[in-house]
């Protein structure tokens, strides 16, 4: 098997049309970051520590629902998107089976079906809820579809309101003092005005890629970008909006992509549901909120290994972020491929299709262990060097160069944690991912107590490394 990891049949094919779209959608915005950064470095250093500050703000905050959401809508998706390709001969097959069941009680008639027309009927999403499957050439029925914009909608608000309300509060707790609080306020004000169109466009991702096309939301993510590039130095410079015009421009771009993407799926589902119960909220926020237990156990990591780092000094803080974002960054091809592997996998288990699932599995952590070592040799090579892009601090550039070794040696393991994930994902299988992840967060935490201390940033490295290793041995052992 491993010697087909490059083969370019089907199952190579499907994995790549998910994948690189996926990863390139999921770096765009990142870039798009950075341009507004750059546009805001222009005016001064108050309004590019305002947008830094509100960024780092809106990602914390986002990122407790957004998480949750995307990857649950996407399992959810492509199960029952699996089943509505079921064709209505299976279907009556399936009802007949019911009925042969009843008759078969009272009569002791038999009915012989096919192991994998049988199999089918024993899945959970066509066992009494045919409402999934389509009929004729009409829109696809996905309830998933219609609960993801509901819930999407309403954390999108939620968010929207929270930062609004709570904005000063929260400077005042990032350290950002009354007398230069006016530029952070309108940049996080900002931000906020775009959360409900954020959460909405991700939770239509989500749906998207549940329908293995990742290209559609590739193509409103980019073009959404390009509006706000184009935007930026319009209401900036030209209007002389500053901070104001940036928000504007960011919020645009954003409503653009949710439209865009609420166009193109209303084409393709019937978004109406017929009643609450067809929607199964139930099912969503379960499996949601074991998710986001997930998602606090990874930041609280995370973040504490920042803070001690922090707590070493100014100059031990500068490494730590250039390595730790670097070695998030590269995550995002990782995570292309995990996006692939959940979307074949969901599909592949709703219709009880184990060797797909089987292969399909196979394969992608195959190609996430061949991407990690090409991102292990060129980080090792490279990194040295680019080092001097974000700094030119002697001391700094020496520190880094002792995390380097720790950023490139751990890139097989984090590709392989991610590709993980999405395999468990595709398999539902949230309350194990959920429930591991918090055990790995609690020994990896105990971890960095003892290193920090003792070994100060090499014990930071050596305790994240150890993180990554048992988040990827968990999701292995699974």
């Amino acid at each position: 098997m491993s010697r087909r990891v490059f083969t370019l049949d089907e199952l190579g094919i499907e994995i790549a049309r998910i994948a690189l779209p996926a990863a390139m959608a999921l770096a765009a915005d990142p870039i798009a970051s950075l341009v507004d950064t750059a546009f805001i470095g222009q005016i001064g250093p108050v309004e590019l520590a305002a947008v830094g500050v509100s960024i780092a703000v809106f990602n914390q905050v986002s990122r407790i629902a957004i998480f949750p959401l995307v990857s649950v809508t996407t399992s959810f998706v492509a199960e029952e998107d699996a089943i509505a390709t079921v064709s209505p001969a299976e279907v009556r097959e399936c009802q007949n089976m019911e009925i042969g069941s009843a008759v078969n009680n009272e009569n002791k008639k038999l009915i012989t079906l096919t192991d994998s027309i049988e199999s089918l009927c024993k899945s959970e999403l066509l066992s009494g809820n045919f409402d999934v499957v389509k009929s004729g050439r009409g829109k696809r029925h996905i309830p998933s579809a219609s609960s993801a914009l509901i819930i999407g909608s309403i954390l999108g608000l939620c968010q929207a309101i929270f930062l609004i309300s709570g904005a000063k509060p929260i400077l005042n707790f990032m350290g950002v003092k009354s007398v230069s609080s006016n530029a952070f306020s309108l940049a996080v004000f900002g931000s906020s005005l775009g959360a409900p169109a954020v959460l909405l466009s991700l939770a239509m991702q989500g749906v998207f890629r549940g329908f293995k096309d990742t290209k559609t939301p590739l193509y409103a993510i980019m073009v959404g970008d390009l509006m706000n590039i184009i935007l930026d130095p319009i209401f900036i410079f030209y209007f002389r909006l500053g901070v104001s015009g940036a928000a504007i421009a960011h919020v645009i771009s954003q409503y653009l992509i949710s439209i865009m993407l609420f166009w193109r799926l209303m084409q393709q589902v019937d978004l109406l549901p017929p009643s609450i119960k067809y929607l199964q909220l139930s099912r969503f926020v379960k499996n949601g909120f074991l998710l986001l237990m997930r998602v606090i156990a990874v930041t609280f990591c995370v973040t504490l290994a920042a803070s001690m780092a922090a707590r070493l000094g100014s100059t031990s803080m500068a490494a730590f972020q250039v390595c730790l974002q670097v070695w998030l960054a590269t995550s995002l091809l990782a995570d292309g491929l995990a996006v692939a592997g959940q979307a074949i996998l969901a599909s592949a288990f709703a219709k009880k299709d184990n060797d797909r699932a089987a292969a399909s599995a196979s394969r992608v952590l195959q190609l996430g262990l061949v991407l990690g070592f090409a991102l292990a040799l060129v980080l090792g090579v490279g990194l040295p060097f680019g080092a001097r892009i974000f700094t030119k601090d002697v001391s700094v550039l020496h520190l880094i160069s002792t995390g380097i070794p720790f950023v490139a040696a751990t890139q097989p393991i984090n590709a392989l944690a991610f590709v993980l994930d999405g395999v468990n994902f595709g398999a539902s299988d949230f309350a194990y991912s959920a429930y591991s992840m918090v055990m790995v967060a609690i020994a990896s935490i105990f971890l960095l107590f003892i290193l920090s201390p003792t070994h100060g940033f090499i014990g930071i490295w050596v305790g994240l490394t150890i993180y990554m290793s048992l988040r990827a041995l968990a999701g292995f052992w699974r």
